[in-house]
């Protein structure tokens, strides 16, 4: 099939040019498939001509890249609202929400790599542990052995380095493509201590390169992989799947295309494609940013578990299960810092984590004494990562300004001194947490913004407070001389941190258009299709029926890689090793 054939502008339109567009734009286009992927935001990542180089627009700038929005969205032209129930009203506080990046390649540029697969229990919860009073704990509607081989598969495209030093972690078919990069010192305090604490630490897996691979370089451990735009090309995810789409030569990415619209056709159970907004006119254009249209046989929306349902709600499509934009997850975050005597002597260097443990979400029998204690069947905390702080702009504005500034930026207490664990703790899903449409606040176009209504389950703040005591434990045995504790979103709704707020912080943003057997109790079918309209594709971290311990990006690629190889009619082959 091709656009020529149909008369179509092309074969699919994918919306989003993250992880999942951009799995989604190679997977189609290496099919034979014409591809038109819209990215509203700006392209700084590379150049969209042969022989699609890297542009130059990355750097280690603090200022540009954690204050000045340059990865977007500028939460004034585009702001977000929270409320933490409908007891706060129609909204608590708008503005910067969860903003991940609005830029060509999405929230992979900014991320700092971690790429862990989920394990064979993370998709069937409801069966294995059971359900939770408040909680909608469900099944997924895949095995992790149907998921297994495009596991392997996102490893080798993206680029990952790891190995197979976890002894909690699922079987593989494959190792790793790349071996594990250097270790940060901190790491090695932490680890050593976590061990001694009868924890498993194990080297991250991670997608910025060890050696040379894929035609990029490897990581300099520069230090600015979370939050920021990879200046050498070592981090593959998205810019490695990007890059392969493009050579085909049946793909083409435009950026600050906002598509505010999917087309269908009369009966309302096909989409005919997209209606976006040309934001590279001139701000003075008159009637506003030009609308263009593009006909295709399919849509794949990757906009993101936040924008994905936005849009949906907007356009009143998909939603027959009225489940659209609920089952909002995140991850629940503990930190946990501990501050050290000495240096750490790259604190602030290297890969930003280079190591983590999972006992928290396997859970033993001090675990289980707290989950009763506390009225659960059961508590799953997250992966913990081992990692620093901060940047020298960050600890700048902690320490304030007078006399004092100058020597205890020379001290640096707050990052070369400071080592800090962040568990990324299991969020479960419960319905009136979502996103919908705020009833009045708009953005700079005219639509409706996304609101998030969102309060942690009392399995989240427990599994916190078990965890915690045993990583401040950890920290002063490896060196420590202080701990201090926070959580987002705060435990005591009165009194965030100064720092974070009351809403999540974490930019792990699942759940909103799960997948499931019916289309009375999911959005898309196992394959990840709306059950609505079956040639619309969602490939993003939004099918997620529950949000694991684990980080969201690799399953989400891999997900998308399935659900388009199944739309093209070429599924990989299973990896299940052979039952005795």
């Amino acid at each position: 099939m091709t656009g020529s054939v149909t008369g179509n502008d092309c074969d699919v339109v994918v919306i989003g040019s993250g992880p999942g567009g951009a799995t989604a734009a190679h997977i189609l286009s290496s099919a034979g498939w014409n591809v038109i992927v819209l990215e509203k935001g700006r392209n700084h990542l590379l150049e969209l001509t042969e022989p699609y180089g890297p542009m130059g627009h990355f750097s280690n700038d603090e200022i540009k890249f954690t204050r000045r929005h340059f990865l977007g969205p500028d939460p004034i032209t585009e702001p977000r609202t929270f409320r933490r129930s409908e007891s706060d009203g129609d909204r608590f506080l708008t503005g910067h929400v969860n903003s991940l990046p609005s830029t060509v390649g999405g929230g992979g540029v900014h991320a700092d790599g971690k790429l862990p697969r989920f394990r064979e229990v993370d998709f069937s919860l409801r069966s294995e542990l059971g359900g939770v009073e408040g909680a909608d704990v469900v099944d997924w509607p895949l095995e992790y052995s149907d998921l297994e081989p495009y596991y392997a598969e996102a490893e080798e495209l993206v680029g990952v380095a790891g190995e197979t030093g976890n002894p909690f972690a699922a079987w593989r078919s494959s190792p790793y493509p790349m071996p594990p990069g250097a270790d940060m010192y901190g790491s090695l305090l932490s680890g050593a201590a976590a061990l001694r604490h009868g924890l498993h630490p194990y080297r991250a897996p991670t997608g910025a390169n060890s050696v040379p691979y894929d035609g990029r370089p490897a990581c300099n451990n520069c230090g600015f992989c979370a939050f920021y735009g990879c200046p050498i090309e070592a981090k593959g995810d998205p810019v490695a799947l990007l890059r392969r789409a493009l050579n085909t030569g049946r793909c083409q990415i435009i950026p600050e295309a906002y598509v505010h619209e999917i087309t269908t056709d009369t009966s309302g159970k096909k989409a005919t494609g997209v209606r976006y907004l040309d934001l590279r006119a001139p701000v003075d254009n008159p009637g506003g940013p030009p609308v263009h249209e593009i006909r295709s046989d399919y849509v794949v929306l990757a906009g993101g578990a936040f924008e994905t349902p936005r849009l949906l709600l907007r356009n009143g499509l998909g939603n027959s299960s009225g489940l659209v934009g609920r089952n909002l997850m995140f991850h629940f975050q503990t930190m946990v810092a501990g501050g050290f005597p000495d240096r750490l002597w790259g604190a602030s260097r290297g890969r930003s984590v280079t190591h983590l443990h999972d006992d928290h979400i396997v859970g033993d029998k001090a675990q289980d004494v707290a989950a009763n204690g506390a009225g659960l069947p059961w508590l799953r905390g997250g992966i913990v990562e081992h990692g620093g702080a901060a940047g020298p702009i960050l600890e700048s504005l902690s320490y304030g300004s007078n006399q004092h500034h100058a020597a205890s930026m020379r001290a640096s207490a707050l990052r070369e001194r400071l080592w800090v664990f962040t568990m990324q703790g299991e969020d479960l899903a419960q319905p009136n947490n979502r996103i919908d449409l705020d009833p009045s606040v708009r953005d700079a176009w005219g639509f409706a913004s996304g609101r998030v209504t969102y309060r942690p389950h009392r399995h989240e703040i427990a599994t916190s407070d078990h965890v915690a005591p045993i990583l401040e434990s950890v920290l002063r045995d490896a060196g420590a001389e202080w701990t201090a504790v926070s959580t987002s979103p705060p435990t005591n709704e009165n009194d965030p941190h100064p720092a974070m707020g009351h809403a999540p912080v974490s930019y792990h943003i699942m759940g909103t258009a799960r997948m499931g057997d019916s289309p009375e109790s999911s959005v898309v079918d196992p394959s990840g299709r709306l059950w609505d309209i079956d040639n619309v594709i969602v490939a993003d971290s939004s099918v997620f029926p529950t949000s694991t311990g684990y980080g969201p990006t690799l399953s989400l690629v891999a997900l998308a890689a399935r659900a388009t190889r199944l739309a093209v009619g070429d599924p990989l082959p299973s990896t299940a090793p052979a039952k005795p």
